[in-house]
């Protein structure tokens, strides 16, 4: 008998990206076999972001042309899920009348049972609770089940095992930057259970991952708003940091993303104090000017983030510093934008995620009146962009000769390819009888923009290197 097969196309962050293989996973549990052709399955899932005007207009790109496909098969079910389908709720059923299913960001965990309710009507499960809770999720780790032939035509090959994972800590956030739709589509800030959080990473290792990154809107403030421990006693992000490091067999550490207001001097020292947590921090900046991040309502200044900049360097020398970065906010002045630059000159950030400003439903910037011209943002945008590439490069650079250890991701006839403790990615021309997720060492030769080359260090030589 053939079974019900399902594809996930996924739009935005590494959230997101988690909360695809959580779908995934609850699929697979009842049966479903995932189809690496989006137009020859049963079941469409269209994971939504909305942080950013560009991640949303290709979603919506997509459902249109799962409109075309639909029409030739009418039996096929298509839900949006993420953060347009929170946002845009009824609406986005009128408009688009071949969905069946808008999955809102905390109905994730029932969408198994509400495919199965589907009646020929469209559904909507988009309710928001703050005293929604995250729930216990334990993930399995075999490859989402590639089934045989019979099943799916051109069923793919197995994936290689798995060496690294992301593990949700925290959803939602209580900020409410001017700009940002998080807390409107994702809900109050909620912190899972350390219980929770500590048997899944357990799960993790005992299954073979190396690598864990812990995930949520604002890492720094986890355990603030609810209580995750038993008996409600206070408990720190540092605190769940040293817990999950301390797993035996976990190699590499890694969190995402801060807010620099809740950034405490208890999680630096944690660069310098826990040997697994890698030497890479993403701290957003979003601008270096005062009177910009006021009006985005984001709580520090300048001069609270160098001097965050500076402790970090001094806890951890090698620490790699990336960022996000908005230009063209409304009300953004040449004045504004170069402090902006100068910031970008005095950090040296070795990567950063920049972006047009867009007006996003909902949040307070779009009511602003002082808007930036396009034109305008672009040739900003494009500046900033040229700069930091230089930094970037210039940055690489200082890692020639230097040996290091690498995780390697994939083999491939042309050789290897791995990533540093610092995110880097770097290209080997050999090859090792090893598996992703082994550990090699390698000397760097060549730096590029974007990545790294290196030799192997032949194992014999390891000691003494």
């Amino acid at each position: 008998m053939k079974k019900v097969s399902f594809s996930i196309k996924t739009f935005g962050c590494q959230m997101n990206e988690r909360d695809s293989e959580i779908m995934g996973q609850l699929l697979a549990e009842r049966g479903y076999v995932e189809s690496m052709d989006m137009n020859d399955a049963d079941v469409v899932i269209v994971n939504t972001c909305s942080i950013r005007a560009k991640a949303e207009q290709k979603a919506m790109s997509l459902l249109g042309a799962l409109r075309k496909v639909k029409k030739k098969r009418p039996g096929m079910r298509i839900c949006v899920a993420g953060c347009v389908a929170q946002q845009e709720g009824l609406e986005l059923c009128e408009r688009m009348p071949h969905v069946d299913l808008v999955l809102g960001t905390q109905n994730l965990y029932a969408l198994a049972d509400l495919l199965t309710s589907l009646d020929g009507t469209p559904k909507l499960a988009i309710n928001l609770s703050d005293s929604y809770e995250i729930p216990a999720f334990i993930p399995t780790l075999a490859a989402l089940p590639h089934s045989s032939a019979d099943h799916i035509e051109q069923a793919p090959a197995p994936a290689a095992r798995p060496f690294r994972k992301f593990l949700t800590i925290m959803q939602g956030c209580n900020n409410y930057c001017t700009y940002c739709v998080v807390p409107y589509t994702r809900g109050r800030e909620v912190s899972r259970k350390v219980t929770d959080i500590l048997d899944e990473a357990h799960a993790l290792v005992d299954a073979g991952i190396c690598e864990i990154t812990l995930l949520g809107q604002n890492v720094n403030s986890y355990g603030r708003t609810n209580p995750v421990t038993a008996d409600g006693g206070r408990y720190t992000f540092s605190q769940l940091l040293r817990d999950v490091a301390a797993i035996p067999g976990l190699q590499r550490l890694r969190f995402t993303t801060s807010n620099p207001q809740d950034l405490s001097s208890e999680l630096m020292r944690c660069f310098g104090e826990i040997a697994i947590l890698c030497p890479q921090f993403h701290l957003p900046v979003q601008s270096g000017s005062n009177a910009v991040l006021s009006r985005m309502n984001r709580r520090y200044t300048r001069e609270l983030y160098l001097q965050q900049v500076q402790e970090l360097r001094s806890v951890r020398p090698d620490i790699a510093l990336s960022t996000d970065v908005i230009v063209g906010f409304p009300g953004e002045s040449d004045a504004d934008f170069e402090q902006t630059m100068e910031l970008l000159e005095e950090v040296r950030f070795h990567s950063s995620f920049s972006f047009k400003y867009s007006d996003r439903p909902g949040t307070r910037s779009t009511g602003f009146a002082d808007k930036v011209d396009e034109l305008v943002k672009s040739e900003r945008l494009s500046r900033f962009q040229h700069r930091q590439d230089e930094i970037c490069l210039e940055q690489n650079l200082l890692y020639l000769g230097k040996s290091l250890p690498v995780m390697i991701e994939k083999q491939s006839e042309e050789g290897m390819v791995g990533r540093t403790e610092s995110n880097h990615i770097v290209h080997i021309a050999e090859s090792l009888a090893c598996v992703p997720g082994d550990i090699v060492r390698v000397t760097i030769h060549h730096a590029g923009h974007h990545s790294l080359n290196g030799r192997l260090i032949p194992p014999q030589q390891k000691g003494a290197a």
